[in-house]
């Protein structure tokens, strides 16, 4: 049975991205930041009842808090097939008012803490010889976004991140991949006023908001046999917003 690390799993993409892999069987290794109660219920909303999961609060942009991340997975399953960085946070408003704090949070949270989790896997994955990283970037991260310099920022560089270490990590059989999402039905969009919201929708091409299960779908098919010659590359799923 193959384990799963998903950070920033208790909700919204993170939470969709669970759902699949417990039904493709994964052991998983859920990691949340503080809302126990979520995490709670999506366990209680898994179908498979045969796969060992493990939940992990902590914070990921702090570098030890990753590596207790990472270590716990591997000390309850020896080995780690595949690693989910999803957790990400917002910050928005526009430059001239945006603070030191607003920038410096969205990108310790959002790149430092895709670099601390991908650094502490990065010895065990080469010493075993394989592995499946999937980095969670933005459509913002392509095309810049009014008011979120700094998520815009986090995001490119996770992009830059993960073709780097496609790079470095290639000849082990680790295989490094991001998906850029467009905007997805999640708390986060929710919060966006619904005029506003509806003039998005009307500049995507499929004319609606996506659904987290698809971005599961494209992590299913990036861990799987299928995708066994793909790194490096960056899966925008964006409902055709941005081309």
């Amino acid at each position: 049975m193959k384990t799963a690390i998903i950070t920033g799993a208790s909700k919204g993409i993170g939470a969709a991205i669970a759902l699949k892999l417990n039904e493709l069987g994964y052991n998983l290794v859920l990691n949340y930041r503080s809302n126990t109660s979520s995490m709670e219920e999506l366990i209680n909303n898994f179908v498979n009842k045969e796969t060992i999961n493990i939940t992990v609060k902590c914070d990921i942009s702090n570098y030890g808090d990753a590596k207790k991340l990472i270590d716990e997975a591997y000390d309850n399953f020896g080995t780690v097939d595949v690693l989910i960085n999803n957790a990400g946070i917002t910050k928005d408003n526009i430059l001239p008012l945006m603070t030191e704090d607003e920038f410096d949070e969205v990108i310790d949270t959002n790149l430092k803490g895709t670099f601390n989790c991908c650094k502490h896997i990065a010895k065990r994955m080469i010493k075993q010889k394989h592995g499946r990283i999937v980095n969670i970037s933005s459509v913002v991260g392509l095309s810049g976004n009014a008011g979120q310099v700094n998520y815009a920022a986090s995001k490119a560089g996770v992009i830059g991140m993960t073709k780097s270490i496609a790079k470095e990590l290639g000849k082990k059989n680790v295989l490094v991949n991001a998906i850029a999402p467009g905007f997805i039905q999640t708390e986060m969009t929710d919060k966006i006023p619904e005029d506003i919201r509806n003039e998005m929708i009307k500049n995507i091409p499929l004319q609606r908001l996506g659904r987290p299960s698809d971005i599961a779908d494209a992590v299913e098919f990036l861990i799987s046999d299928k995708a066994s010659y793909i790194t490096g590359q960056v899966l925008s799923i964006n409902g055709g917003y941005y081309m």
